[in-house]
């Protein structure tokens, strides 16, 4: 691991319980679950940010006729 920095979190009663017994579960210490589930929170927001992303793209290109390489070729000449 690299350099840390600590920071100090307030958690909700249920939710540190479930923190807890998810590192005792997985032999972990607390933070490595925190920081696990920051890792998937990130992951997701991106896979989120990429499909709007593709879908404003895939409806440009509709709205273009660009359906085939070939139809975008024609455009881009």
């Amino acid at each position: 691991m690299g350099m840390a920095v600590k920071k100090t979190i307030s958690l909700p009663p249920d939710l540190a319980r479930e923190v807890e017994e998810i590192a005792r579960e997985e032999k972990k210490p607390v933070s490595a679950v925190i920081q696990d589930a920051l890792r998937a929170a990130k992951k997701e927001r991106l896979k989120r940010e990429f499909y709007l992303a593709q879908n404003y793209w895939s409806r440009k290109a509709k709205e273009k006729e660009v359906l085939t390489e070939k139809d975008l070729e024609r455009y881009l000449k």
